[in-house]
């Protein structure tokens, strides 16, 4: 009960003190969010990290499946196998990206 008050009370300030700040400044932040994230410079830095990101992943994936080996029952190898070649044809990489 204790914790379902305090949610509560905390829910309740942050109602407060968000309807204080108004429409006005949800705005503001909106646009200078928006400026963020069109700047050149953080677009090539947040598609230069999700490469990289994908480029780990497939990494860590064939070392797993490398470990793995012939220990997946049929069953699951099959359905992993039958989702990789349907994907395939997509032109993406392991993790459903495109190859940018």
């Amino acid at each position: 009960m204790r914790y379902r008050l305090t949610f509560v009370v905390g829910l309740a300030v942050g109602y407060v003190l968000g309807t204080k700040a108004g429409r006005e400044r949800y705005e503001q932040l909106k646009k200078a969010a928006r400026q963020v994230s069109q700047n050149p410079a953080v677009r090539n830095t947040a598609e230069s990290a999700a490469q990289q990101g994908r480029q780990f992943a497939d990494k860590a994936y064939h070392v797993v499946s490398d470990k793995v080996g012939d220990r997946v029952p049929d069953s699951v190898a099959q359905r992993v196998k039958s989702l990789r070649e349907r994907s395939a044809g997509g032109g993406g990489d392991d993790w459903g990206g495109s190859n940018t």
